[in-house]
C-alpha cells in the first residue's frame, strides 16, 4: 500500500484564531512545540475578538490580591448546581482549578493584562455564588504593537464600540450610558483618540486604541508572533485524517491549494455552529434564524462535522448560550441587549401585550424565557420594547441613541422604531390589543412607582440592579411609562453562540461513543460541549473554559502538566 504523502508537518495545529486558539499556540510553543494556526476567515481573533473580552475565573490571584480570596470548592458547588448533570464533575473541578492557573500564566507570559472586578455572578443567591471579582475584563492595549497585522483583527461588535468603530473601556461605556459628571470631556477624548490617529485613518477605520475583546486578542496575537508562529488567514479546515486509533493529520486549503498537513496534535478552536442553519434547524429548531445570533459568520460547525468524521462524540447539542438581540435591517448578526433592558422606564412584552418575565435579568436567562414562553396565542419572537420619551432621551437602546433625533437615526433603525402619542396607539401601530397593553402598562407603573416589580421581582437580584440607573431610587431598575412620545422597538430571542460540541474529558481530549479518546485531538471553546452545561454563571463563561482548556489541551498535547 503507498503511504500517502505530507505537504508540511508540524508538532501542533490549531484550528480557529479566538481567544482559545491563540492561547494553545502560545502555550505549546512556550514548550518547543512548533505550532500553526489556521482561520478559515480573513480576519483573525473570532467572536473572541468582537466581545467584552471578559473570562469568569474564580480564585484568581488577581481577585485575592484585591482582598476578594474565593475557593475552588464554592466555585464547584456554583457551577454544579447550575450545569447540565451529564456535565461530569472532573470536567468541572478540571476548570475551577486550572483556571487561576491559566490566568496567572496569561499575565505573566504575554501582553494580556486583566483586571478582577465587582462584577455579580448572575445568580449570586445560589450557594457558591459570589457578588463580585470573579469576572475579570482585560485593560486596553496599543494596537501599534501589532504592525499590519492590526489591519486583520477582527473589529469590535456594534455592542462593544461607539458608532460601531471606536472602541471604548468598560468604564467610558457606563460613563456615557448615565451621562455622568465629565461625560463630555470622555467623549470628546475618545473621539480625540480616534481621529488624531492620522496614519490609521488613512488606511483602515479600525481603531488601533484596543480595549476588551481587541485587547484580549491583540495581546495574544502579539506573543504569537514573538514565539514566531505562523497565522493562516482564508484557510479553511477540509477534513481530519486518521490512522487507526489516532488523528494524525488534516486537509487544509491554503492559497488556492489543498495541502496535507501532518501533525502530533490538533486542537479545534473553530467556534459553534451558529451560523448554519442546516445545524440549526437539526439541534436548535426553536431558533433557526442564524441571523439572530450574535456569532460570526465564520462560526459554521466546521469542527464539529470534522470530529464526527473520525468518529468524536458530541453532547448538548441543544444549547446555547441565550440572549435577547436587536435585530437590524441590513446587519448580519444580532445585537445582543445586556444594559437596555435593565433601565428605568422599559418593559418587555410578548405579542399579546402581556409581561413574561424579570426584564432586567441576565441575557442568557432572559433569551431562554423568550424562548420558554412563546405559545401559539402570545408569540415572543419579536417582543416588544415599550419605553417613553424620557427613557429614549436619557437611555441609549442599541443604535437608537440618546440626544439624537429621531429623524437622524439611520434609516434602517427608523424603520423598526415606532412611536404613539399614547398607549392605545402604540399598541395599534404594533398590531396588540389596546386594552390589554395598556393594563399592562399601568400595573407596571404602579409598582414602579414604589420600587417594587410583584410580577417579576425585576431589581431584586444583585445582578438586576448592576446595570441599573444609579440616580433612580429605591430601585434603579424601575421607572414608570408615562411621559408621551411612547415608542417600541422589537427584541427577539437569539444567541451569542451554540455551546453543544464534541464530549471532551478534564484535559480537552475528545471522545468518541465509547468514552474512549480519539488520540491526538482536542476541542476547546464551543467546539466542545461546555463545562457549563447550558447555564451561564457569570460573565466570561464562555471565554474563561475557552482559554483555560485550551491552556490545559496545549500542555497535554506537549506531554506537560504546567507551563
Amino acid at each position: 500500500m503507498t503511504l500517502p504523502t505530507w505537504d508540511q508537518e508540524t508538532d501542533l495545529l490549531i484550528v480557529g484564531s479566538g481567544a482559545g486558539g491563540l492561547l494553545a499556540a502560545v502555550v505549546g510553543a512556550s514548550r518547543g512545540a512548533k505550532a500553526l494556526v489556521i482561520e478559515k476567515t480573513s480576519e483573525y481573533g473570532g467572536t473572541s475578538a468582537t466581545s467584552g473580552g471578559g473570562i469568569w475565573i474564580p480564585g484568581s490571584h488577581l481577585a485575592a490580591a484585591a482582598g476578594h480570596p474565593d475557593s475552588p470548592e464554592e466555585a464547584f458547588q456554583y457551577i454544579r448546581a447550575l450545569s447540565a448533570q451529564n456535565v461530569p464533575d472532573e470536567n468541572i473541578r478540571a476548570y475551577v482549578h486550572r483556571a487561576p492557573e491559566m490566568l496567572r500564566w496569561v499575565v505573566e507570559n504575554t501582553p494580556v493584562r486583566y483586571q478582577s472586578l465587582p462584577y455579580p455572578d448572575y445568580h449570586a443567591e445560589l450557594p457558591g455564588g459570589r457578588v463580585g471579582y470573579r469576572t475579570h475584563l482585560p485593560l486596553e492595549m496599543d494596537g501599534r504593537l501589532l504592525g499590519d497585522d492590526v489591519l486583520t483583527l477582527r473589529a469590535a461588535s456594534p455592542a462593544a464600540s461607539l458608532f460601531n468603530r471606536i472602541n471604548w473601556r468598560f468604564s467610558e461605556t457606563y460613563q456615557l450610558m448615565f451621562r455622568m459628571k465629565g461625560w463630555q470631556l470622555t467623549l470628546l477624548k475618545m473621539l480625540t483618540r480616534y481621529y488624531l490617529d492620522v496614519g490609521q485613518r488613512l488606511r483602515s477605520r479600525k481603531d488601533r486604541f484596543l480595549s476588551l475583546g481587541t485587547a484580549l486578542v491583540g495581546g495574544l496575537r502579539v506573543a504569537l508572533n514573538q514565539s514566531g508562529t505562523e497565522l493562516w488567514l482564508n484557510s479553511p479546515l477540509m477534513e481530519l485524517v486518521r490512522e487507526g486509533p489516532r488523528v494524525v493529520g488534516a486537509v487544509v486549503r491554503h492559497e488556492g491549494k489543498s495541502l496535507r498537513i501532518r501533525t502530533r496534535a490538533i486542537i479545534l478552536a473553530t467556534g459553534g455552529f451558529d451560523r448554519n442553519p442546516e445545524m440549526r434547524q437539526k439541534h436548535v429548531p426553536h431558533l433557526p434564524d442564524p441571523s439572530r445570533s450574535g456569532g460570526q459568520e465564520g462560526n459554521t460547525g466546521d469542527g464539529i462535522m470534522a470530529a464526527l468524521a473520525v468518529g468524536a462524540a458530541t453532547m448538548n447539542m441543544r444549547h446555547t448560550w441565550s440572549a435577547p438581540v436587536l435585530s437590524i435591517p441590513g446587519e448580519y448578526r444580532g445585537r445582543l441587549s445586556t444594559t437596555e433592558r435593565a433601565l428605568p422606564g422599559c418593559i418587555i412584552v410578548n405579542q399579546a401585550g402581556r409581561r413574561y418575565m424579570n426584564e432586567a435579568a441576565s441575557y442568557h436567562i432572559a433569551g431562554q424565557a423568550m424562548v420558554a414562553a412563546d405559545r401559539p396565542e402570545a408569540r415572543t419572537n419579536p417582543s416588544w420594547m415599550v419605553f417613553d420619551a424620557r427613557y429614549r432621551r436619557k437611555y441609549p437602546l442599541g443604535p437608537v441613541l440618546p440626544l439624537v433625533p429621531d429623524w437622524l437615526l439611520p434609516r434602517p433603525v427608523r424603520s423598526i422604531l415606532y412611536k404613539a402619542p399614547d398607549i392605545a396607539s402604540l399598541a395599534r401601530r404594533l398590531s396588540l390589543p389596546a386594552d390589554v397593553l395598556q393594563a399592562t402598562v399601568l400595573r407596571f407603573n404602579e409598582g414602579a412607582r414604589l420600587g417594587r416589580d410583584e410580577e417579576f421581582a425585576r431589581g431584586a437580584a444583585a445582578y438586576d440592579r448592576l446595570y441599573g440607573d444609579p440616580s433612580v431610587t429605591p430601585n434603579p431598575t424601575l421607572g414608570p411609562i408615562e411621559h408621551p412620545p411612547f415608542y417600541a422597538f422589537p427584541i427577539y430571542a437569539g444567541d451569542i453562540g451554540t455551546c453543544g460540541g464534541m464530549v471532551t474529558d478534564e484535559h480537552a481530549r475528545v471522545l468518541d461513543a465509547n468514552g474512549h479518546w480519539v488520540e491526538g485531538l482536542y476541542a476547546v471553546g464551543n467546539n466542545a460541549a461546555s463545562v457549563m452545561g447550558g447555564s451561564y454563571p457569570g460573565a466570561g463563561s464562555t471565554l474563561g473554559p475557552s482559554m483555560t482548556f485550551a491552556y490545559v489541551a496545549a500542555l497535554d498535547a506537549t506531554g506537560s502538566t504546567a507551563a
